[in-house]
């Protein structure tokens, strides 16, 4: 959804969405924990050990107590680096596999949504959730939760022995603790609001971006690049002021904590320094409350410091759970019925009516019914926005009609598995997408099972297989992001190799052959001609070749079927037809 319509986080309740991936890795965890206790007990050690250093060696001149003193003292020192080395690289590792769970169960689900998702989500923004929010999180579910864990104790640790060592001074640092604390909260909900509002303009700008560069030929045929130039500026521009001003409060909570924190320090020591001078506290007591003391304001200074983090991951993770939580409205129900083993192709529009969701004033298919027998090859014709296309998107129930049903091979495909009914169902789009990897492999994508001789066997009926071969390393040419390094005729050529792949009993056909020369057009209609008395065919058609080889003709206009026959009866009984044949088709004839 757009940013101005997504809820703002107001609370951390966004990162109890951590603890089941935490969970999986509760052995790593403890050992984390272990590690982290250790470390955090041999550093609260350390001032006990200085302590005794100034009282009982140095102050009485005791030259074996001060060895033995510090020898303990650099054995505190040498545990807590090993076990600080061993819990840095425990919490590391657990927040480097959290987000890479995390990020992979995000885009389980996303890539899983319905076209209707995409209609209002931009692509850029995803792509934003699954980086620049995952990494914010990966800092918290990690090195941050390390540091947090660790300055907690520490500060629980340091205080307990605070008072331990001087009651009264003691009590002066937690009277002064809410006062400093209550500020901190203040200013961190400030910064997590625009920690939410920053991200969002990231996202903007990845989508404006995503959306320029994937269209990046039009853009510049239309010499629009100074227009998308000025548009990215500003999205840059406005995610930039953003992070400035959040920057800015960031900078004031460390501010405001650190002088705060360490004001009550220094007030409290000029106390303790006093009565070392009165004689009512030792020297070695004095530095031991003075090192605590400093590790009380190292931890609190640390945690506020983590706070203004901990708001950013809360969001951040909003936004993930947003994505990670969303359900695609097109989805199997509780029990879906199976196809027979035995696919037969028949298909049935039963009364079919539909709106997209983005158009919802505007019927794309209005009581359409249809019936098409198995091995039928029927081709549809009529002008733009008559709903052609949006037949194909409804069998592969990438939408859900609005009235009617739809069946194949006589079960209502409402009650199937959508991944069961594409599986039946092999598609040519008009508009190719190839994907970034080798020749070899984006046939592949057809059948991912299948041996590299079938897919050379489905190549050489598409014909494809010849200038595949003339590529620099034929199958295993890498074809560039969506196929760039191919002509759309060839492109269109690797998606019929993959269709045929398939071997679907079902094939849709968006006028497959109309990027290709005459003399591949020719070629390729033969082959399909051969894969058509096997399967049942359904065939957006522009060209006269198509539609002379279709067994049915259905014409359609605003949704609705206005005929059906032979190329040769709908020229003598259909207006619209004879119409469309001298516009369309003449040029064939």
């Amino acid at each position: 959804m757009p940013s101005s319509d997504r809820p703002k986080a107001r609370s951390l309740k966004p990162l109890r969405a951590l603890w089941p991936y935490l969970r999986v890795y509760k052995g790593t965890l403890l050992l984390a924990l272990l590690a982290l206790l250790i470390a955090s007990g041999a550093m609260l050690v350390l001032p006990l050990a200085f302590r005794d250093v100034i009282d009982k060696g140095m102050v009485v001149q005791d030259r074996e107590t001060l060895d033995l003193y510090f020898a303990a003292f650099l054995g505190a020192a040498v545990v807590f680096g090993i076990f600080a080395a061993l819990r840095f690289y425990l919490v590391t590792w657990l927040g480097e596999r959290v987000v890479a769970d995390l990020r992979s169960d995000v885009y389980n689900r996303v890539i899983r949504m319905d076209p209707t998702f995409f209609e209002v989500t931009r692509t850029g923004e995803v792509l934003s959730r699954l980086t620049t929010d995952t990494t914010l999180v990966q800092s918290i579910a990690g090195v941050n939760l390390s540091i947090t864990l660790r300055s907690t104790i520490q500060l629980v640790g340091a205080l307990a022995l605070l008072i331990a060592t001087s009651p009264s001074l003691a009590g002066m640092i937690l009277v002064m603790i809410p006062l400093i604390i209550a500020p901190l909260i203040i200013v961190g909900r400030k910064l997590r609001t625009l920690s939410r509002q920053s991200q969002d303009r990231i996202a903007e700008t990845s989508g404006l971006a995503g959306e320029t560069l994937n269209a990046i030929q039009t853009v510049q045929a239309f010499t629009l690049e100074d227009l998308h130039d000025k548009r990215y500026r500003k999205a840059v521009e406005d995610s930039f002021d953003v992070s400035i001003l959040r920057s800015r409060v960031r900078a004031a909570l460390t501010a405001i904590g650190t002088m705060l924190i360490f004001g009550a320090i220094t007030f409290v020591l000029w106390q303790g320094a006093h009565r070392v001078l009165a004689g009512t506290m030792t020297a070695g007591e004095l530095s031991q409350f003075l090192i605590y003391a400093v590790y009380v304001g190292i931890s609190a200074a640390s945690l506020s410091e983590m706070w203004g983090e901990i708001q950013r991951a809360a969001g951040a993770m909003e936004r993930l759970v947003e994505l990670r939580n969303a359900v695609p409205k097109i989805r199997a129900i509780g029990n879906p019925t199976s196809f027979s083993r035995a696919a037969k192709g028949s298909i049935a529009f039963d009364h079919v009516s539909f709106r997209y969701p983005s158009r919802p004033d505007s019927l794309a298919l209005d009581d359409f019914s249809l019936s098409i027998q198995p091995g039928e090859n029927v081709a549809f014709v009529g002008p733009s926005g008559a709903g052609k296309s949006t037949t194909f998107q409804l069998l592969l129930r990438f939408y859900d009609p609005a009235a009617g049903r739809i069946l194949i091979d006589g079960l209502d495909i409402s009650q199937a598995n959508p991944q069961d009914i594409r599986a039946r169902i092999g598609l040519v789009p008009q508009e190719t997408v190839l994907f970034g990897a080798s020749a070899r492999e984006n046939i592949r994508y057809g059948r991912p099972s299948a041996t590299d001789a079938e897919v050379e066997a489905a190549a050489l009926s598409a014909g494809a297989d010849a200038f595949i071969r003339e590529l620099p390393e034929g199958y295993e040419t890498f074809l560039g992001e969506r196929g760039t390094r191919l002509s759309g005729g060839q492109r269109q050529r690797i998606a019929i190799a993959r269709a045929l792949l398939k071997d679907p009993p079902i094939l849709l056909l968006d006028e497959a052959t109309s990027s290709l020369d005459a003399q591949s057009e020719r070629y390729i209609q033969q082959a399909l001609e051969r894969l058509m008395q096997e399967r049942t065919t359904i065939i957006i058609a522009h060209r006269l070749a198509t539609i002379l080889k279709a067994d049915r003709i259905v014409v359609m206009d605003r949704g609705r079927i206005i005929a059906i026959g032979t190329h040769e009866e709908l020229l003598e009984r259909n207006p619209l037809y004879a119409r469309l044949a001298a516009l369309q088709f003449a040029d064939v004839r």
